[in-house]
């Protein structure tokens, strides 16, 4: 049942939550004829033209819309972005595919040299990849996928395949990121939190002394308008950024007991990526669980971290959570959707919880009055850009994450209108890669692999997230 004509014939299983009849279905087809479309083989790619390879958190999300077309191709999305996993246990943010000509993406292979510069870290000798990571969504997906087809994972032995490596690749995380020594992971490149442009990244990129224009060259301004992306200022900083780390054999330096660590120019803590580390946490205590160990220790360090989160992180005056510039020591003073995201997490304190519900629904963010998704910026910021890579549009992940968040601590009126608004979106947008928060006018590029994947998430009745998930989050035996 894995051949692209049946999936896209594949008659749905499960009620819709989107628009009676005629509407749910094609809304259906057209999200796997997406996936269809972008489908490689052993995984998916974002898209065709923009994104030509395997990126790791995208492939996290898709793994989550995959499992309710073919649960076999979603285990596999997952096995082998982890096949390509370093010997430290970074999960690498791009697998290249070697059939891909060099310069069809920016930066290529030849320019992270992961076999070469990599190899004290371990990199795998037989792959090439890059050298930085992504948010650790993984664990997540992983539970999500066994869930859609318990039977065939344990027949397949998926997740006694992929639990090593999930909790090495938290490993890593939690020991060689802890950067700040306060128990959270930074993120050393702002493409490794994923919202790569965020201006929530200015004031610690500002340090950062760009790479000569002449030395790259942007495959991305082919396949998009550069009002739309990062400008050349940031760009030049971000190809400095990962220069420098290749330079260094990809060491991560050490945490240091009162300050920043080793030699890094950047190095944040963000909301976002340690909420997903967080849920993960919870996730892969319920893998645990599965196969017969005890998932205790890892549901008593995900409320560990929540708590750290809380205590680095929150700013109440601000109303949500903020990112940490390690290097410079301060909180930074930008409101961004990464900072809405912990709303994920089931332990979070009710009136932190609360809190970000009226931020996210009030004028920085304006769902449900102003805008019809989140946007990724806030809304009365100097920096807002309604095109902009995350400068202000609104993200489909993103959007898929809060609204999860908002069913999770009992928002279901909010949590079912987000969940419409994402569902109409998606398919009037031709499931862009991110949107005008205002208007849904597509951005970037279309036929976009995890806008249509958690379209069809949403699309489909949630058993495995509303009782199954947030049950193990909990620590339940639900199986």
């Amino acid at each position: 049942m894995d051949r692209p004509a049946q999936l896209v014939a594949r008659p749905m299983e499960r009620a819709v939550a989107y628009d009676p009849g005629t509407a749910a279905d094609s809304l259906h087809l057209r999200a796997a004829r997406v996936l269809d479309g972008n489908w490689t083989g052993t995984s998916t790619v974002p898209s065709r033209g923009l994104y030509p390879h395997q990126w790791s958190w995208d492939s996290a999300f898709i793994a989550i819309g995959l499992r309710h077309l073919s649960p076999l191709r979603a285990q596999t999305e997952l096995e082998t972005l982890l096949a390509a996993q370093w010997r430290d246990g970074r999960v690498p943010h791009i697998v290249f595919n070697p059939s891909v000509p060099l310069d069809a993406y920016f930066p290529s292979p030849d320019f992270w040299r992961s076999s070469t510069a990599g190899r004290a870290a371990g990199a795998p000798r037989t792959v090439q990849t890059s050298g930085i990571v992504q948010p650790p969504v993984h664990a997540l997906a992983a539970w999500l996928v066994h869930l859609a087809d318990p039977g065939l994972s344990r027949a397949r032995g998926f997740l006694s395949t992929v639990y090593p490596r999930l909790a090495a690749w938290h490993r890593y995380l939690l020991h060689r990121r802890d950067l700040g020594g306060g128990s959270l992971a930074s993120v050393v490149h702002p493409w490794e939190q994923g919202m790569d442009n965020s201006p929530c990244w200015d004031a610690p990129l500002a340090r950062i002394t760009p790479a000569p224009a002449r030395s790259f060259r942007r495959a991305d301004l082919d396949h998009g308008a550069p009002e739309d992306r990062p400008t050349d200022l940031d760009y030049g900083r971000y190809v400095r950024l990962a220069t420098d780390y290749r330079d260094r054999g990809y060491d991560d330096g050490r945490p240091a007991p009162s300050g920043p660590a080793g030699p890094n120019a950047f190095a944040v803590e963000d909301p976002a990526f340690n909420a997903l580390l967080i849920a993960s946490e919870h996730a892969l205590a319920r893998i645990a669980r599965e196969l017969g160990a005890t998932g205790t220790a890892r549901h008593a360090r995900a409320e560990r971290l929540t708590a750290a989160l809380v205590d680095r992180l929150w700013d109440p005056a601000r109303g949500m959570f903020l990112c940490r510039d390690v290097t410079g020591g301060e909180l930074i003073p930008e409101r961004g959707v990464s900072g809405l995201v912990p709303l994920l997490l089931p332990a979070l304190p009710r009136d932190i919880a609360a809190t970000l519900v009226r931020t996210m629904c009030g004028p920085h963010f304006g769902l449900g009055s102003t805008t019809r998704l989140v946007p990724s910026y806030d809304l009365r910021g100097e920096a807002f850009d309604p095109h902009r890579y995350w400068r202000g549009p609104a993200w489909f992940n993103t959007g898929w994450l809060l609204e999860r968040g908002l069913r999770l601590h009992g928002e279901r009126g909010r949590a079912d209108a987000l969940r419409r608004a994402v569902l109409h979106t998606a398919d009037a947008s031709g499931f862009a890669e991110y949107v005008d928060p205002y208007t849904g006018e597509a951005c970037g590029t279309t036929d976009f692999g995890w806008t249509a994947a958690l379209a069809l998430d949403l699309l489909h009745d949630q058993p495995a997230w509303d009782k199954g998930t947030a049950t193990a989050f909990k620590g339940g035996d639900r199986g």
